[in-house]
């Protein structure tokens, strides 16, 4: 059943909202995945607060240049397409359509944008591989917080030392 204009504008609409907003947009190719399969992957994208949506080719090229985003025309869109789109993170839906990737081979990771900026499918599997912010925020803190560590270890050592030799004589005295 084709799609009514009035319908593909919404589309379209809707679309261009969230590519507007989005700091991150994946594409995904998802032919041969079954309906379970395909609602483990939306599972596991909206529990990172990743949106995805599926429509046709022309509709999301046509909202891409609404919102003017370059290189629209640079995607290989190739069979059913998916948009796996995230507001706050840039790299939630690279790894974790990768991660779902690797699990089902039917899901194929096609392009994308980071910041307006067009990524192929290989650098969108490469920036899969970096860690998410909280990693990055985790692995930060514990390189700041190692030299302090460093240091008050080294003050410990002093007060172990003083400890030790305080007790040596404690013990001297009542033989």
């Amino acid at each position: 059943m084709p799609i009514t204009r009035q319908k593909k504008e919404k589309i379209i609409k809707a679309l261009s909202d969230k590519f507007s907003k989005a700091k991150s947009i994946v594409f995904l190719g998802f032919q041969g995945l079954t309906v379970k399969e395909d609602d483990e992957l939306r599972e596991r994208l909206r529990s990172e607060g990743v949106d995805y949506k599926v429509a046709r080719k022309t509709l999301i090229r046509k909202s891409l240049k609404e919102v003017k985003i370059d290189g629209a025309d640079d995607i290989n869109l190739e069979g059913p397409i998916g948009a796996a789109v995230c507001y706050d993170d840039e790299v939630a839906p690279a790894r974790l359509a990768n991660e779902y990737a690797k699990i089902n081979k039917k899901l194929k990771l096609l392009g994308g944008f980071i910041s307006n900026k067009y990524l192929n499918a290989t650098e969108i599997k490469t920036l899969a591989l970096l860690p998410g912010k909280d990693q990055l925020r985790a692995q930060l803190a514990g390189t700041i917080n190692t030299p302090v560590s460093g240091f008050v270890n080294v003050l410990a050592g002093n007060m172990r030392g003083l400890v030790n030799v305080l007790k040596a004589v404690s013990e001297n005295k009542k033989e």
